[in-house]
């Protein structure tokens, strides 16, 4: 892992490299792994002038004759569009486009070169200069045991409701697939192949550049095919006679372990974190913590939000990375053990007035101890990182949503303990009570979102689920039914993601109709949900079906 690591680091080099006296405009998956690779201040090190959002919003003043372009996605559509945005509200002499696709694949070089004349087109001058340059920037090194692709993030499996139904329709009935393991790459709709060739390409340039051949491995139906097409990709197979090492590679689909997702089974302090703590604009994997409390600064009003949040991602301090990579691994007692004694011994180096406590770690202790840098400028500023870390447990410890954690895992110990010996309904049942209305919740019941990843969880472990009349009616009625008449108005509440609700919506087909049931049965009132609420729930739950009924039940 340590060569992934040092190859997320190195791609960066060559675009640093073009980067002196321009302004560089970057989309979100790249600036997520710039992000944890060393952030904006490796471009401004390197000579950028600024580093800007990849936005149609966004232009460079006219003393800034060069611009850096850095994507993760293909150069068409709307990139294409929005580089052209800013090109033309720009007075730019010299562009530079760097793209994540390898032009081998993804592109192909005629591609490049045109767009280069385009570039030039677009500055208004054929006699500027243009470049078109590729640079594998995929993975964000979390830790040198994790590494994530931002850019991949949208790439979800197939499932074998809707998506099956998709693919057959267009298929004659003698040649429509009986199942998921019956589809092969040719068959998908052609968006979904290209995002598989993307993937299938960015993971073979990170094998090229560590020096590896890859033996793969796939669980799940959609891992299949990428592994089958990265075993049958050209580059690929040149590559492999050439590497030195070897290595196993092993895909994995994202609905066969949707319960480690949504349970709270896991005694880690940094899930906690992630789990509870607002995410940082245009980040899929960090957070923002509140920093206000090392400053004097009176927060409120005009104040609001002046104060940059800090994160995670402490690529620059040694101290602080060492500690991350330590509660990543480490349980959540022995995590906040290992804040303490981090905190304890920056102090003593500082030579701050620390009291050592006896006992358990309490987030006060740990907040008691971050606050005696706040009076010390030179200590706060040479452990900022270790401060933001510090801070992120205290918050994460004291978040409302971390005291319901143990109600969460006692609930789904419950769960686990009755599906093996009792059906389905009865535990469906069980979920029941516990869904309350607005005005009825305490601190430790329930939402409507909480509500929808239990019942995620409890698909997720029951495995196959024979349908019948008692089953539906325990989906339909006793649970959903009366849940969307207590919460009144969904689309308020519901922020999940809208994979997951596609995936719930295969196991449990009851909810596509959950909505006109509302309004045939009386439990809502057409005058307290508006048309607005009722679209947006049934398009977040990934079913379009109930669309059509929809517009049957509120214009009949």
């Amino acid at each position: 892992m340590a060569g992934l690591t040092a190859f997320s680091q190195t791609v960066w080099e060559p675009v640093l490299a073009k980067s002196r006296r321009a302004v560089v405009f970057m989309d979100e998956p790249c600036a997520e792994v710039l992000h944890w690779c060393g952030g904006a201040e490796l471009f401004l090190a390197a000579g950028a002038l600024d580093v800007k959002e990849f936005s149609s919003f966004e232009s460079g003043s006219p003393r800034q004759p060069k611009a850096v372009f850095v994507v993760s996605s293909p150069l068409r559509g709307r990139t294409l569009d929005v580089i052209k945005d800013v090109v033309s509200q720009s007075a730019f002499q010299y562009c530079i486009v760097v793209t994540a696709m390898s032009p081998g694949e993804a592109e192909g070089r005629t591609v490049h070169e045109q767009l280069e004349e385009k570039l030039c087109e677009w500055m208004g001058n054929m006699g500027y200069t243009a470049e078109v340059l590729w640079a594998p920037i995929l993975l964000a090194p979390v830790s040198p045991c994790l590494l994530l692709a931002p850019a991949f993030h949208y790439l979800f499996p197939l499932l074998p409701g809707t998506d099956l139904q998709t693919l057959n329709r267009s298929r004659p009935d003698k040649k429509r697939f009986p199942g998921l393991a019956d589809v092969d790459f040719p068959s998908l709709p052609p968006e979904l192949q290209a995002q598989i060739k993307n993937l299938v390409s960015g993971v073979n340039n990170i094998m090229e550049g560590i020096g590896v051949r890859e033996e793969c491995f796939s669980v799940g139906h959609l891992s299949r095919i990428v592994a089958g097409e990265l075993a049958n990709y050209p580059q690929a197979k040149n590559r492999r006679k050439t590497a030195q090492s070897k290595a196993s590679l092993v895909f994995v689909d994202r609905t066969l372990d949707i319960t480690g997702a949504v349970g709270h089974h896991g005694d880690s302090l940094v899930e906690k974190i992630l789990s509870v703590l607002p995410s940082l604009p245009g980040q899929k994997n960090d957070v923002m913590i509140n920093m206000n409390e090392l400053t004097d600064l009176r927060i409120d009003g005009e104040n609001e939000g002046i104060i940059a949040p800090g994160c995670l991602s402490q690529p620059s301090d040694a101290s602080a990375k060492s500690l991350w990579e330590s509660m990543l691994t480490m349980k959540q007692k022995e995590a906040v053990m290992e804040v303490r004694r981090h905190l304890v011994d920056a102090a003593s180096r500082e030579k701050l007035p620390i009291k050592m406590g006896m006992g358990r770690v309490t987030p006060e202790q740990l907040k008691s101890h971050a606050l005696l840098f706040k009076q010390n400028k030179q200590a706060l500023e040479n452990h900022c990182g270790l401060l933001q870390l510090a801070l992120a447990a205290v918050q994460a410890l004291k978040h409302p949503q971390c005291s319901k954690w143990d109600v969460f895992l006692a609930f789904e110990r419950l769960v686990l303990q009755n599906t093996g010996r009792s059906e389905l309904p009865i535990v469906l049942d069980q979920l029941y009570p516990r869904i309350k209305s607005p005005s009825e919740r305490g601190e430790d019941d329930y939402n409507i979102e909480d509500i929808l990843m239990l019942l995620v969880y409890i698909y997720s472990v029951t495995g196959e689920v024979a349908v019948n009349k008692e089953l539906e009616v325990a989906e339909g009625q006793n649970i959903f039914l009366k849940a969307l008449y207590k919460i009144h108005v969904v689309s308020c509440e519901l922020q999940t993601n809208r994979n997951v609700f596609q995936w719930l919506f295969w196991r449990c087909p009851s909810i596509s109709t959950i909505v006109v049931r509302c309004f045939n049965t009386g439990y809502m009132n057409r005058a307290s949900c508006s048309l607005f609420s009722l679209l947006s729930f049934a398009i977040t739950l990934g079913s379009l079906s109930p669309l059509s009924r929809l517009s049957d039940v509120l214009f009949d």
